[in-house]
């Protein structure tokens, strides 16, 4: 079966990208570049969809930086460290960015028949992205169904896993993880800070597993 996934070149995408090709979908990835300040998980993307030999498309989408504000998109606001439990990880929210993903995505999904669109939204994004809720995927599924005469399935198998049980999956399945990137800072390493950070380590410890990315 054809199916398009929304691959940022993070951990959960990165995951269940190998999770459908273990389960014998055809995969088409598209990445967004929405002129985040995390570029660094574009090249991963690109870099993962090469080794393992999957067409994938880059979009650029910088008018979204420009039209939704946020920490993950303005230079002059900074990137918040700390817990994704604390009130000031809000500022990572890119509003609607999601609804905005899922839309193209819908679109180049129907434009080369696929049957099924994927996104890897977690339980732990359920607090801080809105677009992340279950509610949220429950309206996106009928509206997905009805966006064209062509039948669209939206599906999000991870909606009720934790960050810790996805890494377990991956390691299970082989996951090249040295070619994921979670830090929402632009360097050239993880800052170990931030939230993205934060949830990364606590994700690889409850799986008993040393992250490659770390020093």
């Amino acid at each position: 079966m054809k199916a398009v996934l929304i691959l940022s070149g993070g951990l959960d995408s990165t995951t269940l990208l190998c999770d459908l090709l273990d389960q014998g979908y055809e995969v088409s990835a598209l990445t967004f570049d929405y002129h985040q300040k995390h570029k660094k998980e574009i090249r991963c993307a690109k870099a993962t969809c090469e080794k393992l030999k999957i067409p994938q498309k880059i979009a650029d989408i910088s008018v979204l930086g420009d039209l939704a504000p946020s920490s993950l998109t303005r230079t002059e606001l900074d990137v918040p460290e700390g817990h994704y439990a604390e009130e000031s990880m809000k500022q990572t929210v890119v509003p609607n960015r999601n609804m905005v993903f899922l839309s193209l995505a819908a679109s180049y999904a129907i434009g080369i028949g696929a049957q099924e669109l994927y996104y890897a939204a977690h339980s732990g994004d359920h607090a801080i992205y809105p677009d992340c809720r279950p509610v949220f995927v429950s309206a996106m599924e009928t509206a997905l169904h009805l966006c064209d005469w062509k039948d669209l399935t939206l599906r999000v198998p991870y909606v009720n896993l934790t960050k810790g049980d996805i890494v377990k999956k991956g390691l299970a399945l082989g996951v090249d993880y040295s070619l994921t990137w979670s830090c929402y800072k632009g360097g050239e390493r993880p800052c170990g800070k931030c939230g993205a950070c934060t949830e990364r380590h606590e994700a690889f410890e409850e799986a008993g597993a040393r992250d490659p990315l770390d020093n």
